[in-house]
């Protein structure tokens, strides 16, 4: 679509200036042709102009017509296409007109139509006018009958003229000497205003002149072929103070009987009209192809993004408005004329036309590629748009306008200088331009404002990323000084500076020990402790750390201004965390294997202080809000900035707080190394690091009795002694950091206690309460049984095969002891043992009694061997084998170890060995990896003979 003559400064001829051929107008105004070619035909003006024909031609129609509408509604205009339909020229002559011609049947406007056009801000009441013919005017009658018939016209009222009276019923015999007669009266008001109720201007006082009025509704109602057109004014910027108000009051009364009121246009037809003027109509197909697919775009993109952008934006019926529209977005349209409409000194066709021209001139000039004219894309740093924009408004805005939406450095302009992401698309300069257009006219609306939805819709063009337009908005609502944002998320610029100014000049204040402070605080009122047995916030100095065996494993969460990045040998905070682990105070540290630390990340640090002074100071605009004297929406902003800022830092805390420094030792004798891990998530820093400690096995919840045996007591402890007591391993733990690190003296605890307890204890450790060096003995020796392990010197593990030797050992002697108890009971059982004796009364008859024995004492097996009659052998071994099911092996293994293996250790002197066959067959073949696997271990676990077969 080319461009019309958008150059054109004026867009709206006055009536007078058409009428007296005024060379200053220009040819679109004053050539009934051209002025036609540019006109939309509303509906409205289509019934106007027909209502024109059949009554001028005498078929009927309505003989007085109002045009009321606001200010710049089109009255004026309508008046001249009145005025060139009776101007004489033919039909065809008036392009866009055909319609009405057809429908009407009648084939030419009608000849020789006597016209009088008064307009009422151009003729004055108190000066007579004198005429080129020599005819001297002091009234609008006198002025009505001079224009219809000149001289001879005027003869008929010049009476009426000369007195100011009121001319009566010789105004109809003017009209019906003079039919067809049109006439045109804008203004009226503004001439009406200007009248007294004395009698001392020539053009009559203000009663004659409404009775007047009056008189002249009637006479074009009951003349031939006349039509009566008066503007009336809709807004008090036309109507101009009280008696203004009086003057149309009167007036409306006056014409209200007999007049027929007409439709201006709707905001629809707006659109073609401000087209038509601007643009010229597209006859190239090419460009039609090229408008579509555009239309297309826009459309696709609002169905594909429904939740960015206003439910009607999906409806079939929106595509027709862009169609309708194109090139001009039709949400500028509604900006313009539902927003700034509504502004009194704002001329609702005509202010849309000289913003557009000059809109649309800029962007020519500038070479715009865009594929519409959205509100975001109005240039409001150019002087003659930012003119039009604030012409309407108070002065002010022009300073608001030059720093917070369009100027060359405003705030808009500097953060899209800033984020490259939003300096693509211009994209805080386009929300601030929306937003303006959107909010500017409306600062004493009820529900001012636009959504975020209308908003993007303003401002986004097909294949634009819509989320850069939110990130926009939200940097642009933390910063700017007179935008603001209700509870509804509803945005709006205003002439009051909000908060936000305040708390950006407040934040820049405060020192570097206030936020380090804040910070502080807010981590110490994080509870969390997860794994650890304490944990240390920012501490001043390392004596500030204690050096006690007995406090478990805890977390130093360093200094908010000391920082890590990743691979940074020297970064402060290792620098301070390895002066830490070395010393308290000025003694050295002796339990390093209990610290770990916890850092900021040094690219994040800035970002954080930035939030914190941020959240300091909209705390102090809230606490403050008394003596700020803030207004009850500035104190709901402050609050709701408050919220906002607090959960930013919360977020920011737990993101910046992320490198856990481990300090590690691979061989005893190597050097410490640093093990650095990165936390990632969305809770307390305390337990991101708890969590990733303990997966990464840099601390120990839970510690199996094998681990202790395996990497702990048999690489470093039976290699040099028989036992250690577990005060001592403890101190190991805690001090040596290339031995594992237990959360706390509980986890060692229960590994002890699970180790003694295992049916399999020779194979980790047993426990004694102490050792007697005299006796080379060790005290209260237990194996196989549940303890609760004592965490002191005295307490002792003790190696496997030496507690085992004491133990047989111990047996062999008690046995020993039982034997001797054994032979010494036997022997007096022996004396009270049952004999047969004979008793003779002299006669040798033979004859015996039995004496019973005494009850023997029934005793447990383990307790005593088992008595013998000296003929009986003695039991010496026992063998016996059995098959066990490989799926239950353990719980085999514990059941044969209760219900035979006791019984037999039990004994005193009793060996007793335990081989474990194993009987293995694969029909396909065993794999080598499991048979390298079986044979190592097997090796590992001192089997006296292993072997693999062929077939």
């Amino acid at each position: 679509m080319a461009l019309g003559r958008f150059q054109q400064a004026e867009f709206a001829a006055d009536l007078w200036q058409v009428y007296l051929d005024d060379k200053n107008c220009a040819d679109e105004y004053r050539d009934p042709k051209e002025f036609f070619h540019r006109t939309y035909l509303t509906e409205g003006l289509k019934d106007l102009l027909t209502n024109a024909l059949i009554r001028l031609s005498g078929k009927g129609g309505d003989p007085v017509i109002e045009l009321q509408t606001n200010f710049g509604g089109g009255k004026t205009h309508a008046m001249l296409a009145l005025y060139h339909l009776c101007f004489g020229v033919s039909a065809k002559d008036l392009p866009g007109c055909e319609t009405i011609f057809t429908e009407t049947g009648i084939d030419n406007p009608p000849k020789d139509v006597k016209t009088a056009v008064l307009v009422g801000n151009k003729i004055d009441p108190g000066t007579p006018e004198l005429k080129k013919d020599g005819t001297v005017v002091k009234t609008l009658w006198g002025e009505i009958a001079w224009q219809l018939g000149g001289k001879e016209g005027y003869a008929m009222l010049a009476e009426a003229d000369e007195n100011s009276t009121n001319p009566g019923d010789k105004l109809k015999e003017l009209f019906n000497r003079y039919s067809p007669c049109l006439i045109l009266i804008d203004e009226w008001v503004a001439y009406a205003r200007q009248l007294h109720y004395e009698k001392d201007l020539p053009g009559g006082d203000f009663d004659t002149h409404f009775t007047f009025a009056q008189t002249l509704s009637e006479s074009a109602k009951n003349a031939d072929n006349t039509l009566l057109v008066v503007s009336i004014p809709a807004s008090d910027i036309e109507i101009g103070g009280d008696r203004g108000k009086q003057a149309l009051e009167r007036l409306k009364n006056a014409i209200g009987r007999v007049e027929s009121p007409w439709r201006p246009a709707t905001a629809e037809e707006s659109f073609h009209i401000v087209r038509r003027r601007l643009f010229q109509d597209i006859t190239d197909p090419n460009l039609f192809t090229a408008r579509d697919t555009v239309i297309r775009a826009f459309s696709q993109m609002y169905r594909d993004q429904k939740t960015e952008f206003p439910a009607e934006c999906r409806e079939k019926d929106y595509e027709r408005r862009i169609r309708d529209a194109y090139p001009i977005h039709p949400e500028l349209f509604e900006r313009l004329y539902e927003d700034w409409s509504s502004l009194d000194k704002f001329q609702r066709t005509r202010g849309v036309l000289r913003l557009m021209a000059k809109v649309i001139s800029y962007l020519w000039q500038e070479n715009d590629k865009n594929l519409m004219i959205l509100p975001a894309n109005v240039p409001m740093a150019d002087s003659q748009v930012q003119s039009e924009l604030t012409r309407y408004l108070d002065d002010n805005w022009l300073p608001i306008i030059d720093k917070d939406v369009d100027g060359t450095n405003s705030l808009p302009v500097d953060l899209d200088r800033q984020h490259s992401n939003l300096g693509r698309y211009s994209a805080c300069r386009r929300v601030t331009r929306t937003i303006y257009m959107g909010s500017a006219p409306l600062q004493k609306a009820a529900n001012k404002g636009l959504d975020i939805r209308r908003i993007k819709l303003g401002c986004t063009q097909p294949g634009e990323n819509v989320a850069t337009f939110g990130d926009a908005l939200r940097r642009l609502t933390n910063q700017a000084t007179y935008l603001y944002v209700d509870s509804s998320d509803r945005y709006w610029i205003d002439t009051q500076p909000n908060v936000t100014r305040t708390a950006i000049d407040r934040a820049t204040q405060y020192r570097e020990d206030q936020t380090w402070d804040e910070i502080i605080r807010r981590l110490k009122q994080d509870k969390e402790t997860g794994d650890f047995a304490g944990v240390h916030i920012a501490p001043s100095s390392s004596s500030d750390i204690p050096d006690e065996s007995t406090m478990g494993v805890r977390l130093v969460l360093l200094h908010p201004n000391l920082t890590h990045s990743s691979k940074v040998d020297n970064s402060n905070a290792l620098i301070e965390a390895k002066q830490i682990l070395d010393t308290k105070g000025s003694a050295p540290r002796y339990c390093k294997n209990l610290l770990i630390f916890l850092a900021l990340d040094g690219s994040k640090q800035e970002n954080l202080f930035q939030r914190i002074n941020e959240f300091l100071a909209w705390d102090s605009i809230v606490t403050d809000k008394e003596v700020l004297n803030l207004n009850p929406f500035q104190n709901k902003q402050a609050t709701a900035k408050l919220k906002d800022a607090d959960n930013t830092v919360k977020m920011l805390l737990q993101d910046t707080y992320q490198w856990l420094l481990v300090p590690d030792q691979p061989e005893p004798t190597g050097d410490i190394e640093w093990e650095e891990y990165r936390l990632q998530g969305k809770d307390s820093p305390v337990l991101q690091a708890s969590r990733k400690l303990v997966n990464e096995e840099h601390l120990i919840i839970t510690y199996a009795a094998a681990r202790l045996t395996l990497e702990i007591l048999n690489d470093y402890v039976w290699k040099n002694s028989n036992h250690i007591d577990l005060k001592t391993l403890w101190k190991y733990l805690t001090n040596y950091l290339y031995l594992p690190r237990l959360k706390n003296e509980q986890i060692l605890s229960n590994a002890i206690a699970e180790g003694v307890a295992n049916l399999l204890w020779n194979e980790n450790f047993a426990y004694a309460n102490g050792y007697d060096e005299t006796k080379q003995k060790y005290l209260g020796l237990e194996v196989g049984k549940h303890i609760t392990p004592t965490m002191s010197s005295s307490s002792l593990l003790v190696k496997p095969d030496v507690a085992q030797q004491q133990i047989e050992e111990d047996t062999s002697l008690e046995l020993g002891s039982r034997a001797r108890d054994v032979r010494e009971e036997r022997l007096a059982q022996a004396t009270s043992s049952p004999v047969l004796s004979s008793t003779s009364n002299g006669s040798n008859n033979g004859n015996q009694t039995i004496v019973p024995p005494s009850q023997p004492t029934i005793r447990p097996a383990l307790d005593q061997e088992q008595s013998l009659t000296p003929t009986q052998k003695k039991k010496r071994r026992f063998y016996g084998s059995v098959e066990l099911n490989s799926l239950r092996l353990i719980g085999d293994v514990q059941q044969i170890a209760d219900e035979v293996v006791q019984h037999l250790t039990s004994l005193k002197n009793a060996k007793v060995k335990v081989t474990l066959e194993i009987e293995a067959e694969e029909e396909g073949g065993i794999p080598d990896s499991v048979i390298r696997t079986v044979s190592e271990n097997c090796r590992t676990l001192k089997f006296k003979s292993q072997e693999f077969e062929e077939e």
